[in-house]
């Protein structure tokens, strides 16, 4: 991983238990797999940490580790690393997604709840209105209570987010081909198809996992859906998005966004987006950051100390989870 990233991962208390848990060599943590001395470290090496910036294992830095037997990722997606010759040799990986999703799901409960309220376009407001506050009544109602909220994507994220809207008077409804309807309505919402969740919703929230089959996910036909002053929030993939159509209805002032990723990312500097006063855009910031990024590393450990004793995996990612993960 890079070293910025092991400084933020693992301070005392994780450094502390993974001297209790491993034999640590020199180096200890490496952003390349590719000099010298770390291709001498690498022939002793059963178990790989790995996370944000840590090289694809080719088949040619995995042969310089022949013993290599597990890989536990102290982060989210492992699709940036993991290679063919990794499922070919058996190796064991995990992932910290579970642990990722919760501040994702605080973030877009926020979110929600901003876009009932419009508080992030007042906000911008406020700044031309600086004498009289009776500008709020032009952004319609403001209120949470009785809102429809469309989930796409029952997913990690998706989840918890429809538990954190238990705590809101709303209705929330969830579009997912893949979703057991018995499992959704338990959670206190209703499965439905993605066209009748859109012309529901008054926010939109997305959840779904980047991939060929959600490139696009929601075009032009599908955002001409959404009612009138409904509000797009993105804190999934951006590419899930289609950008040009998101502008013009942004643009028009019929939707609003809230968006924490993009495509691209960041936005070209003339997008209007970046102008619009119903568009708030955060740079990527949902995902685990500072102090919740050493929730991933705990996880990983966790999985190493149960690797240690014998125990199964809790987050393994599979040949047949990893073409669908996000």
């Amino acid at each position: 991983m890079e070293p910025r990233h092991f400084r933020s991962q693992f301070q005392r208390a994780q450094l502390d238990r993974l001297d209790r848990l491993a034999d640590l060599g020199d180096p200890a943590c490496t952003a390349e797999l590719d000099s010298p001395a770390v291709r001498r470290r690498l022939r002793d090496v059963d178990v790989l940490l790995t996370s944000w910036g840590c090289p694809s294992l080719t088949a040619e830095r995995l042969a310089a580790a022949p013993g290599l037997r597990a890989v536990f990722h102290c982060a989210g997606t492992v699709r940036p690393l993991v290679t063919d010759e990794v499922w070919r040799r058996r190796i064991l990986v995990t992932n910290a997604a579970d642990e990722n999703a919760i501040p994702v799901a605080e973030f877009t409960l926020a979110a929600i709840v901003f876009a009932g309220k419009k508080a992030p376009f007042l906000a911008q407001d406020a700044r031309r209105h600086r004498d009289d506050w009776s500008y709020a009544t032009a952004r319609g109602e403001l209120s949470n209570r009785g809102r429809t909220i469309g989930v796409v994507g029952f997913s990690r994220v998706g989840r918890r987010v429809v538990d954190r809207l238990r705590t809101l008077d709303v209705h929330v409804l969830v579009a997912d081909p893949y979703a057991d309807p018995a499992r959704v309505a338990a959670a206190g919402a209703r499965l439905v198809e993605l066209p009748e969740l859109l012309r529901a919703s008054d926010v939109l929230t997305l959840h779904v996992p980047s991939l060929r089959s959600t490139h696009h996910l929601i075009g032009a036909a599908e955002l001409a859906l959404l009612r009138d002053g409904a509000t797009v929030v993105n804190t999934a993939r951006g590419a899930i998005v289609d950008t040009g159509a998101l502008e013009r209805e942004c643009a028009t002032g019929r939707l609003d966004a809230i968006l924490d990723v993009t495509d691209p990312e960041p936005l070209p500097a003339d997008s209007v987006l970046y102008d619009l006063p119903n568009v708030m855009i955060t740079p990527h910031v949902a995902g685990s950051l500072g102090a919740e990024t050493r929730r991933m590393s705990d996880s990983a450990l966790d999985e190493l100390e149960r690797h240690l004793t014998g125990l199964p995996p809790r987050a393994a990612v599979t040949p047949d989870t990893f073409g669908m993960s996000a």
